[in-house]
């Protein structure tokens, strides 16, 4: 299930789910402890009216979402015809204070008075224990409930327009001892005032409303966070006493302050794209945590499914990511990234394959020991290289001398090293590392492309620090990489790059000749063959052979039968936003912006109103597949917008 509205301020982060209810709430890392994650932990809403209960999620409500403000402030618009009633949610965390707010205008349709009860419930698993130790009680003095465990605290609150709370609240348990949740206590339009609970708990505010004929009331409603009850308290009382609106104000303000570079360069690009670019940027920035982990995505939904989500930090995801903030001229988002990336490099000099938001290390199915005993670091090699290469083109930026004081020689020095030596030398090319994709045990194209670029921007870097030695080794490294290149990475019988390449037991060479995206795309991007070779050129047009791309069908699959949550083995595989734009950056790069602006509008009219693009999409139907949305899937789309701006007006 898509999160068609995402919020953040590097610290709490929130997703909506379809149904307007809060189903991820991450706190106190983007990405990390998520307390409400599960179909279970939907914080369900619900409207009482004419003697009958009616949840946003029982399939009645109908719902559009935006971003209207040029903020992260969604609004939402729920619609339920057959009780009268429409809900709109204006939704944000505090850009400044780690508090979920919603303000939420309650609408009678009808021509006859209605007595309405609005229902909030709220279900957290805190620090996404799966435990049952958690405890939720009612603060008569704040008029708020507690919800919390060791160091998270949670506190639940609403005021009415005329600065009343809530007049009813239940705290129970829910999805254990044959319990649903305290949400049920509302099918009566009652609650019964239990106090206090522990164990895995839930609780449910209520708001009595007398709504006239074609009349409107508001109610205010938020959760504060802390490490600590008195934390939680502190943020909780700022919110009542200045009130909601002046919290959304101020956060509007921020927003639209730190948006500056990106509506400048909105200006640039086509009209058409502007709106989306800017929403684009915003949902970047809501996955980038305040620590510097940039997270693949929030969406949760994937946990209904498979044994993980994709809230983590890839350094691959997370350095393509930032490299469409630092060409807007962003600066501190990038330098937190690369120092997250240091605190976090080997003592081999490499990254590994995903961090959690703290830091630590994130779940891997890539092993030490491969085929034939093999042992080696179970890493993607392209996520060091791509770090290291998109630093040096941050430094460049900058030209700030002290970029390099800092992260020389424990950052650069140590990856450049581990990149120019981890070289077999049987193929003059790098050893086997996982692709990109995560799933091939290879010396992939892709690879050595970004290896390559690497090792020629460190090579610059080095003669920026007078580190003779390191320019001379770390160029004749990546000379070493691109003769070999040529040798062994091209098919010209079929006329496309190669996926790459293995060694075997008998010291053979063998190709894997599946046509693959990153193949294609790392070769020309990173420089390891010319834009305008004969190579790239052939393989541009068995890829537009093989994938049958037309004026109506712009899409790519990542590579030739990719079974990824295959929606149809008909099909190559289904169609990916990130390497559809890749083909766009070609054209681009080649003369042919009407391709590549097919391409551009086709991901922007599959994406959600509020710019939300998911990873892949059904190649028959066009529905979403995976998660949304995908911090990779947003940035390619900038990446490919800011391609499209001549140089002249950068």
């Amino acid at each position: 299930m898509a999160r068609p509205i995402v919020l953040s301020n590097g610290e709490l982060h929130v997703g909506i789910n379809k149904y307007a209810l809060v189903h991820d709430f991450y706190y106190p890392y983007v990405g990390l402890e998520n307390h409400a994650a599960g179909r279970s932990l939907r914080h369900h809403v619900g409207v009482w009216a004419d003697g009958t209960i009616s949840w946003l999620d029982d399939d009645t409500w109908e719902f559009d979402y935006s971003y209207p403000h040029q903020a992260l402030i969604g609004h939402i618009v729920a619609r339920n015809h057959t009780l009268g009633i429409i809900l709109e949610f204006d939704d944000t965390v505090d850009a400044e204070m780690s508090v979920f707010m919603r303000n939420v205008h309650i609408i009678n349709m009808r021509e006859t008075v209605r007595d309405l009860r609005l229902f909030f419930h709220q279900a957290f698993v805190i620090g996404d224990s799966r435990s049952n130790t958690d405890t939720a009680q009612y603060l008569p003095d704040a008029d708020a409930i507690l919800h919390y465990r060791g160091r998270r605290a949670f506190i639940v609150s609403a005021q009415d327009d005329n600065h009343a709370a809530f007049d009813q609240y239940s705290i129970g348990l829910f999805d254990i001892e044959g319990r649903e949740g305290t949400f049920r206590d509302a099918d009566d339009g009652e609650l019964s005032m239990c106090p206090v609970e522990h164990g895995r708990v839930d609780s449910t505010i209520r708001f009595k409303l007398d709504l006239q004929p074609h009349s409107s009331l508001r109610v205010h409603y938020w959760i504060a966070c802390g490490s600590s009850t008195r934390e939680a308290l502190y943020i909780h009382r700022q919110v009542a006493k200045q009130g909601i609106n002046a919290r959304l104000d101020r956060t509007n303000k921020w927003w639209h302050e730190w948006l500056k570079p990106a509506k400048a360069t909105a200006e640039k690009i086509d009209a058409a794209h502007r709106d989306m670019f800017i929403k684009s940027v915003m949902l970047v920035k809501s996955h980038i945590d305040k620590r510097g982990a940039v997270i693949a995505s929030t969406d949760t939904a994937m946990l209904n499914y498979w044994r993980d989500a994709y809230g983590y930090c890839w350094p691959r995801d997370g350095a393509y990511t930032l490299w469409p903030l630092i060409r807007m001229g962003y600066k501190d988002e990038a330098y937190r990234f690369f120092e997250f990336c240091r605190r976090g490099l080997s003592p081999g000099g490499y990254l590994m394959h995903k961090y959690r938001a703290d830091g630590a290390l994130g779940s891997s199915w890539h092993p030490y020991v491969h085929e034939h005993g093999v042992v080696a670091p179970p890493i993607q090699e392209d996520e060091t290289a791509l770090t290291l290469f998109v630093f040096s083109q941050y430094y460049h930026l900058h030209e700030d001398e002290n970029l390099l004081k800092e992260f020389y020689e424990p950052m650069i020095l140590p990856m450049a090293n581990f990149l120019a030596s981890y070289i077999d030398t049987r193929t003059g090319l790098p050893k086997p590392t996982y692709d990109l994709w995560e799933e091939t045990f290879i010396t992939s194209t892709y690879t050595t492309a970004v290896v390559y670029a690497a090792l020629q921007a460190a090579a610059d870097l080095a003669e920026k620090r007078d580190d003779a030695d390191s320019v001379v080794a770390w160029r004749a490294a990546a000379d070493d990489i691109r003769s070999a290149s040529v040798k062994h990475l091209y098919n010209a019988d079929v006329g496309v790059f190669r996926k790459g390449l293995v060694v075997n037991e008998a010291d053979e060479v063998v190709y894997n000749e599946t046509i693959d995206l990153s193949s294609f795309f790392g070769s020309f991007m990173f420089g390891l063959f010319a834009v305008d070779s004969d190579e790239v050129s052939q393989s541009a047009k068995t890829i537009q052979r093989v994938f049958g791309l037309d004026q109506a069908h712009p899409g790519v699959p990542r590579y030739q039968n990719d079974n990824y949550r295959r929606a149809h083995a008909e099909t190559p595989g289904n169609l990916w936003f990130v390497t559809s734009l890749w083909m766009a950056q070609y054209y681009l790069e080649t003369s042919l912006p009407n391709e590549a602006m097919n391409v551009l509008n086709w991901v922007r009219d599959s994406a959600w109103a509020t710019g939300v693009m998911t990873e892949q999409l059904d190649p028959l139907t066009h529905k979403e597949v995976s998660i949304a949305p995908l911090t990779w899937s947003q940035a390619e789309y900038l990446s490919t917008l800011l391609d499209t701006i001549p140089e002249a007006a950068v």
